[in-house]
């Protein structure tokens, strides 16, 4: 069971799971959540992450609204509460997280994480990853998105903008076919990636559907899933010494 603790941002305070593992660790990671806010899914999988040897941070991106859901992962099907997940998600922008992720990084130190970390995020979370990973590349070793929406988009945030301040190693794993994340992007990134020197990996789960890999989803995949983990556990594993 995490210990269920509050970070003191900018902004106000910002609840958070910290997941720790039996055996104390100096290598942490955060887990940006995915839209529906965080929930005993994502709690198991920290808790995974947690048994695997790592300090796990999941932090709630929506705060600032004060209490509200988790929403469940059909969401978006309804009008009122698809109409309140967008409001939030616009209103939570990367630089709201990347200020927060300075005080997430914080919160790890002080609960022993003294090594470095890896920022892995999923769907909205895994463009968060990639721009702590910018903001903080002394600490961050890893970053790491799956079914992470708008990584190269038009916008004048977008993640792929920040490729020349990453300094860790970064992952992509795109669902098989993802408006969010369309071929153009994936190639964008690729380019700016490369082009700043970054070791780093895009891959393609074919057949996969946008949030495949988190167990409540309708399109959660079971061998997907699998792969998902024996990637991210090789990436932590290679990553984080």
């Amino acid at each position: 069971m995490p210990q269920q603790i509050e970070i003191e941002t900018a902004d106000g305070a910002c609840p958070a799971g910290l997941h720790v593992p039996a055996i104390p660790s100096a290598k942490g990671v955060i887990l940006y959540m995915d839209a529906f806010g965080p929930r005993p899914a994502l709690s198991g999988m920290a808790d995974r992450l947690a048994d695997a040897g790592y300090t796990v941070l999941v932090p709630d991106l929506f705060y600032r609204f004060g209490a509200y859901g988790p929403f469940a992962t059909d969401a978006f099907g309804n009008e009122t509460s698809r109409q309140q997940l967008m409001t939030m998600i616009r209103g939570t922008t990367q630089a709201m997280t990347e200020s927060d992720s300075g005080a997430y990084i914080e919160a790890l130190t002080e609960a022993g994480v003294t090594g470095p970390i890896a920022t892995l995020g999923y769907c909205m979370g895994g463009s968060r990853a990639l721009v702590a990973a910018a903001a903080y590349p002394e600490r961050v070793a890893a970053a790491l998105s799956f079914h992470g929406g708008n990584l190269a988009s038009d916008a004048d945030d977008s993640p792929h903008r920040r490729a020349g301040t990453i300094r860790g190693r970064v992952y992509v794993g795109s669902a098989g076919v993802d408006n969010s994340f369309p071929p153009e992007q994936s190639a964008r990134l690729a380019e700016a990636l490369r082009s700043a020197g970054i070791d780093h990996m895009i891959e393609n789960y074919v057949g996969m559907s946008h949030g495949w890999a988190v167990p409540d989803h309708s399109v959660y995949d079971v061998a997907g899933a699998e792969r998902h983990w024996k990637r991210l556990l090789t990436v932590l594993e290679e990553a984080l010494v």
